[in-house]
């Protein structure tokens, strides 16, 4: 896995323009003797179920990404029962629990060990549930923009957190910080700016044409509750347009000087995280797999990151050639050049490119559909 690191890293690291994406992914099994299988989240599924959940880490770079590093995350039934840990052959040193947020930020420092360049680290919801994790990262003077629950909570005046002094009479001294100054659930404070009066920014191209958010960004406070110390960052906020708007809202230790189109690139570049686990998994065999053992599954997940980089190689060499090359095509190309000859060169290349004219009209059509919609916003003047 290190070697693959590096080795993407050389394709796709830079210390601004990369970013390390943090999210996980789940994988539903049966029984109980595979390693850290219990009855957990499984957010593919999107409910409770019987499954594993590994941690990623995943460089990525404009459209380019490819993961990088994984953490098997074994529940406490698991760090709990040496026998099971025993049996599955899980090393001493692994055997500790820990929270989904403590295996991302191993990984964090695990890489920033190995000298992967990236800018920024980004993560979802799951990781935006209270302030600890963005404090561990600023600690670790990392640079961040973490997708936010819609109840964290801010502040938008410095709470000035203090120890009460004793009362009179008996009683112990307070230890506990407060506050005088109240906060704000995120959603209340984006609500009260209308995000549909916000300036439109161009993004990024997609697959489905031009992608045009609505953006605001917000000084706020945050404070972790427990300490003296306040952080001030910059809450971020977008929102795609159409009849059906989706709205997030992230929270950025980058500087207020950061324009609100680079905010907001980076907090949109979370989605080409899902599509490659959807490549990782639909066209090399991620979740393919038959293995109850820890180092098994370290092996198999160490052999998907070696095709996942190849993926990532080839596109980036035929880009100028073929700029909508996919990992699907190029499982195609070898599934119909490597194993049989049943099938000419120019006829492979035949299907692939008329593939690809399939792609490029969905594109232009879901862009025409965008500038229409830009347009119509124009002319109501809002």
């Amino acid at each position: 896995m290190d070697d693959v690191a590096t080795d993407a890293n050389t394709l796709l690291g830079h210390d601004k323009d990369a970013g390390l994406i943090i999210d996980e992914t789940s994988f539903k099994k049966q029984g109980r003797s595979s390693v850290g299988v219990a009855r957990q989240w499984l957010g593919r599924l999107g409910k409770v179920d019987n499954g594993q959940v590994a941690v990623f880490g995943v460089l990525a770079n404009n459209r380019f990404v490819t993961p990088v590093d994984t953490r098997l995350y074994l529940p406490k039934q698991w760090t709990e029962d040496s026998r099971c840990c025993d049996k599955a052959g899980i090393p001493k040193e692994f055997r500790t629990f820990k929270t989904k947020d403590e295996l991302a930020l191993d990984m964090v420092a695990h890489l920033r060990g190995k000298s992967l360049s990236f800018g920024w680290v980004g993560a979802d919801g799951g990781y935006g549930k209270g302030p600890k994790f963005c404090i561990a990262l600023e600690m670790m003077g990392e640079r961040f923009i973490i997708d936010l629950h819609s109840d964290f909570r801010v502040f938008l005046e410095d709470p000035k957190p203090y120890i009460p002094e004793k009362p009179h009479g008996r009683g112990r001294k307070p230890s506990t910080y407060k506050t005088d100054i109240e906060s704000l659930k995120v959603a209340d404070v984006i609500e009260s700016v209308d995000l549909k009066k916000q300036p439109a920014i161009h993004v990024r191209g997609s697959s489905r044409g031009s992608l045009t958010v609505r953006a605001v960004k917000i000084p706020v406070y945050v404070w972790d509750g427990s300490s003296d110390k306040v952080y001030h960052w910059i809450l971020v906020a977008t929102q795609t347009l159409g009849q059906h708007p989706e709205t997030k809202i992230s929270m950025s230790n980058f500087s207020a000087e950061t324009s609100l189109k680079d905010l907001a690139y980076r907090q949109r570049q979370r989605y080409w995280v899902e599509r490659a686990f959807q490549d990782a998994k639909g066209e090399c065999g991620m979740a393919d797999y038959q293995v109850r053992k820890w180092g098994a599954w370290h092996h198999h997940m160490a052999l998907v990151m070696m095709s996942m980089l190849f993926m990532l190689n080839e596109r980036i060499n035929q880009e100028n050639e073929y700029p909508l090359l996919s990992c699907a095509d190029i499982e195609e190309l070898l599934a119909k050049f490597l194993p049989r000859r049943d099938i000419d060169k120019k006829e492979v290349i035949r299907q692939m490119v008329q593939r690809h004219k399939m792609r490029q009209a969905a594109t232009e059509s879901h862009s025409r559909k965008n500038q229409a919609t830009i347009s119509k916003i124009r002319i109501s003047g809002d």
